[in-house]
């Protein structure tokens, strides 16, 4: 199967992988959108990892980059949660009768819930190393570099701009959005974690009224590497099949 061209509101093409089931699943066709956290794509190792598990379990998934980013069409300079939400949204358009998961990393959790909790399309919502406070967190990792000069981790292909440091700022927190986010939740976060804390993830659960469940990974940093992928893909597939 293939789902063809995906474009966002201003046209611009979605770079994106689909990964079929492996087997077979009662109660219709299930699909997992995989979307990632800033200066990343749909092909880092956690995101793969998350896909091939699914597979063996009954889930199809489709992993797809943010406009300005991976090979998607756009400009970096334009990467915000608030038009990343867009973009998940147009990705949505394109998933038919498919009863849709969306798990998210880091920004791309943030991502998931500014859209969870407004878009009934999404059935079930997956938050790895989850952020937050967007505005804290532009704070710390880029309150020293300055807009339009420097790079975000001192990438080439990642300019820092003060569009980005604007919509973050103007979110400030998905905190209180929690609340409007009435599908089954899962967050995940690895212990050791120094992009975002852990306790953003403790923080937020306060605020779904005990339908929320969590998982930590022992040892496991922001982006889950090394063995820690698997055992966040093998936690996340328990979950959606209890589910």
């Amino acid at each position: 199967m293939t789902f063809g061209e995906i474009r966002n509101a201003k046209g611009e093409r979605l770079d994106h992988s689909f990964t079929p089931a492996a087997v077979d699943r009662p109660g219709g066709p299930e699909l997992v959108v995989i979307g990632h956290g800033v200066t990343a794509n749909k092909d880092r190792e956690w995101a793969v990892t998350l896909a091939a598990e699914l597979a063996g379990a009954g889930f199809a998934s489709l992993r797809f980059s943010f406009s300005g980013n991976g090979d998607s069409e756009g400009d970096f300079r334009e990467s915000t949660p608030t038009k990343e939400a867009a973009d998940l949204g147009a990705v949505l358009d394109h998933c038919g009768d498919w009863r849709v998961t969306y798990a998210g990393h880091s920004m791309g959790a943030a991502v998931g819930v500014l859209r969870a909790s407004s878009d009934p399309r999404i059935t079930r919502l997956v938050s790895l190393a989850g952020m937050v406070e967007t505005a804290d967190f532009a704070r710390r990792k880029f309150g020293e570099l300055t807009p339009g000069v420097d790079c975000m981790w001192e990438k080439p292909e990642c300019p820092l701009s003060q569009t980005f440091l604007d919509d973050m700022a103007s979110i400030d927190s998905v905190m209180d959005l929690a609340e409007e986010v009435t599908v089954p939740w899962l967050f995940v976060h690895g212990t050791k974690d120094d992009v975002v804390p852990i306790e953003e993830t403790e923080m937020i659960l306060t605020r779904t009224g005990g339908s929320a469940d969590f998982v930590d990974v022992a040892g496991a940093d922001h982006v889950f590497s090394g063995e820690a992928a698997e055992t966040m893909a093998r936690r996340v597939t328990a979950w959606l099949m209890e589910h």
